[in-house]
Formats: structure tokens, C-alpha cells, sequence
């Protein structure tokens, strides 16, 4: 039976859609004078990005030139053969698709993305801690000749930087693209950048914000990176920002998703999404940002993607402890889960999506604090669990974990949405002195056993 593809295509004053159909002689015949088949695929693009039925149709229908395309049929379950070749034939046709699907993708953004690349002159990074430092490195990385200013607090960290092009305090051994600088003047970082990404720890955000604010131009876009909750406030980055940088309509966007900064030096592969109110912006970062070893995908759910990247760090803190005390793999996965139930109930209350919260900056981001040792906020859970004074953790530390300070924010916002958080709670008070890690778990195991929401 001769099958083949078909692609319509219909303009709208919006969006361009080209309609993909799987078709052969006999459904074609049927077709005649009747309602056209459904298509399997319908792909709506922008009308900025002109591309043309015959591109489109190469990108969708081009298969290895060594191999015709094959759409299998029904495979006979009498010969196991048989079965086994058709699977396997099914299984190439399912990657064939998918190869081609991104191949179209490709060539619609490729535009996109050079276009992003060619306005943006200079970006401001925000902080010269680790991250800070490997969001520099990859934004320096996508475009030769971008100016990537640091603005940093520390004088030893920027004369490394400028001289020896790595940070030598916070990622010696990594060396930084020719065309990422540092600065501790506020105005020179600021002046003329089209981007500024913002990686101060959250507790200081406000009152760095404010002291660099006249430099800062209204409309000029703020990406945050930074993850948690103010302690008084309970305010997160993007309603910090504009409130300390005196402009309710500052452009913000927020970044999140599984993403150490050693191994984004190590150019390793992960993915993160961008998430803002204007789509427009989001999809601007995403240009930005992406590269070969990091994908972005964007998202309108800035409360979603902004409340899992908080309480990711406080779940990090019990699952250390865990560690610290031996509990086992068992008490590990079930602990995690309970917590993931935690930040979904909260987060959902609060006007978050799920499906945020089961994607790059919930599980993902969750799986990598909680599981892998890389992570300061999990560092801090194990060396309780350990025996050891928080106090004396937090001094032997050169950078900050978020989730210390959080724990408690996050149990007042819980008391004010109404939610049971035992989970995160029993860390907040373990953090307070209030509770031994001991006491907590046998608290825990000792709550009633109800129904899983």
C-alpha cells in the first residue's frame, strides 16, 4: 500500500499553520467530496518568520537518501521474526519523525535566535559567586563579540577575573570567554547592556537592588537566577526586583532548572526554562541562552517555575539529613516524595500550574539538589544529620544556602495558604534549634496514615 505525506498550508494574520497529513490512494479516493482527513501534526508559526510550503515539506518529508521512508503494516504475530522487524522498523520511523520535527524547529528559530544575538551588544551579570560566573561564561560563549560585565563586590575576585580570565575564589580551574569582564562600579556593569541577569542570594537582592537602581534603565530586562523566598516579606525575585528597583513595570524574567555551575563550565548537557508574563521576553531569553550543551524551554508560570526553585532548596536540606543519619535509599525516595507533594500543594494554592512543577524547575531541579552531593543546601542537611552545629556550618561556608534562610518563609506562607508542609516544617524547626534531626524523623514516622493526595 503506496502511503505518503501531504502538507497544507493556511495564513492567518497571526500565525502561519501547515497542516501534516498521512495519506495513501485508497483514503485519498474515500476523501473525495468529504471533509479532509484530520491531520497528525498542525504546526503554527509565527507570520514574522517566512518560510515557504516547499521548505517546510523538505524539512518534514527528507529521510536518509540510503533508505526510503517506511510506514510499517500490520505486523504478523505468527511469525516472532517478523514482529521483531516491524518493531524495530516502527521504532526508526518514530525517531525519523522526530528528527524531522526538530530539523523544521530548527529552521524556524534559527532566525529567531540570530536576531536576538545581533541586537544584544552587552550584557550585565549581577553577582560573582559560582553561578553568576558560569551564566557569564555561557552568555559570553553564544557571540565573540558581546560584552559580559560582572559587577562584583569582591576586588580579589575581579582583578582575577580581568587578569587571569577565571574566578579563582569560586571556580578556579575554569576559564572564562575572552569577552567576560568584571567591574565593582555599578554604573560601568549597567551602562548600555541590553540584559542583566541577576544572581545575588535572595536576602540581599533588595538592598543591593536599591543601591544600584538610577543606573538601572526602566526597560531594561532583569533575568533572574536567583532562588528562594525574603525571610520578613515572603516576597519572591521578580516581585522583589521591580518594588527595590522603584519601577512596578521593570521587565523580569526568571531562570531555573537542574544546573550546577561546575558542570555548565564543563559545557555538560541539561536544560533550564525561562519563565515570564511577557512571551515575548521569555522567548528572547530562550534565544539567548541556549546553546549546543544547554537547552531553555519558556513558560508563562513565573509563580510555578519561582516557588518550586524556592522550596527545592528547604527539601534539599531534609533530604542531607537523611543522608547524614544513614536512613537508607528507602527512607531517602520515600522523604522526597512527601516533599514533592509539599511544594505541589502550596505551589498550586499559590496559582501555580502542576505541570510546572513536574518539569525542569520542580523534578528536575528537585532530583539534582536532593540526590547529588554537588549541592550546598544538601551539604548543609548532611552535615546536620551528622551531628554538627549549624552555626558552625554555616561560618566554614563561602557561599550561600538559600534554603537555611527560606525554611521559614516557607512555613509562614504554608500557615497562610492553609497547607500541612510536615515535611519542610520539621526542617524549619531543626534549623530553629527547636527539634534534633532524631526527634524529627520519629515525629514524622508517627503521624497518621491517610489517604495520598
Amino acid at each position: 500500500m503506496a502511503m505518503s505525506l501531504e502538507l497544507s498550508l493556511s495564513n492567518t494574520p497571526l500565525y502561519s499553520n501547515f497542516n501534516l497529513f498521512l495519506s495513501n490512494s485508497i483514503s485519498s479516493k474515500r476523501c473525495e467530496g468529504k471533509k479532509p482527513p484530520i491531520p497528525i501534526m498542525t504546526i503554527s508559526i509565527p507570520t514574522p518568520v517566512h518560510l515557504s510550503k516547499a521548505t517546510i515539506t523538505h524539512c518534514l518529508t527528507e529521510s536518509d537518501p540510503r533508505e526510503p521512508a517506511y510506514f510499517p503494516e500490520t505486523p504478523s504475530f505468527g511469525d516472532s521474526k517478523i514482529v521483531k522487524k516491524d518493531r524495530r522498523k516502527t521504532v526508526k520511523v518514530a525517531w525519523e519523525k522526530l528528527v524531522r520535527w526538530s530539523r523544521f524547529w530548527r529552521l524556524m528559530n534559527a532566525k529567531a535566535k540570530t536576531d536576538v544575538l545581533e541586537q544584544t551588544k552587552k550584557v550585565a551579570v549581577l553577582g560573582g559567586g559560582s553561578f553568576g560566573t558560569a551564566m557569564a561564561a555561557l552568555i559570553a560563549g553564544n557571540k565573540a563579540d558581546m560584552e559580559v560585565s560582572m559587577l562584583v563586590r569582591d576586588v580579589e575576585v575581579c582583578n582575577s577575573i580581568n587578569h587571569s580570565h577565571c574566578n579563582s575564589k569560586y571556580l578556579s580551574g575554569y576559564m572564562l570567554p575572552k569577552n567576560v569582564c568584571a567591574t565593582t562600579d555599578g554604573k560601568a556593569a549597567l551602562l548600555g547592556a541590553d540584559f542583566c541577569i541577576h544572581a545575588i542570594p535572595v536576602q540581599f537582592s533588595s538592598a543591593f537592588l536599591g543601591g544600584i537602581s538610577e543606573y538601572v534603565d526602566s526597560k531594561l530586562p532583569i533575568i533572574s537566577v536567583s532562588k528562594g523566598l525574603e525571610l520578613n516579606s515572603l516576597r519572591m525575585m521578580s516581585q522583589i526586583i521591580p518594588q527595590a528597583l522603584g519601577n512596578p513595570n521593570q521587565p523580569v524574567i526568571v531562570l531555573s532548572g537542574p544546573s550546577f555551575a561546575v558542570e555548565l563550565m564543563k559545557k555538560l548537557p541539561t536544560a533550564m526554562v525561562v519563565a515570564s508574563k511577557d512571551k515575548k521576553l521569555a522567548r528572547a531569553a530562550q534565544q539567548l541562552f541556549s546553546s549546543q550543551y544547554v537547552r531553555i524551554s519558556s513558560s508563562s508560570d513565573v509563580t510555578g517555575v519561582e516557588i518550586a526553585g524556592a522550596l527545592k532548596n528547604v527539601l534539599a536540606i531534609a533530604a542531607g539529613i537523611v543522608e547524614g543519619m544513614n536512613l537508607g535509599n528507602n527512607c531517602m525516595a520515600a522523604l522526597v516524595a512527601q516533599g514533592c507533594s509539599e511544594i505541589r500543594w502550596l505551589a498550586t494554592k499559590m496559582g501555580a500550574k502542576s505541570t510546572t512543577l513536574t518539569g525542569l524547575s520542580g523534578t528536575g531541579d528537585i532530583m539534582l539538589t536532593c540526590f547529588i552531593n554537588l549541592s550546598r543546601n544538601r551539604t548543609v542537611g548532611v552535615r546536620l544529620g551528622s551531628g554538627e552545629k549549624l552555626d558552625d556550618i554555616l561560618n566554614s561556608m563561602t557561599q550561600v544556602a538559600e534554603g537555611v534562610a527560606t525554611a521559614g518563609a516557607v512555613i509562614t506562607l504554608a500557615q497562610k495558604y492553609k497547607v500541612k508542609m510536615p515535611v519542610l516544617t520539621a526542617v524549619a524547626r531543626i534549623l530553629d534549634n527547636e527539634l534534633t534531626p532524631k526527634k524529627a524523623v520519629m515525629e514524622l514516622m508517627n503521624l497518621p496514615q491517610v489517604e495520598e493526595v
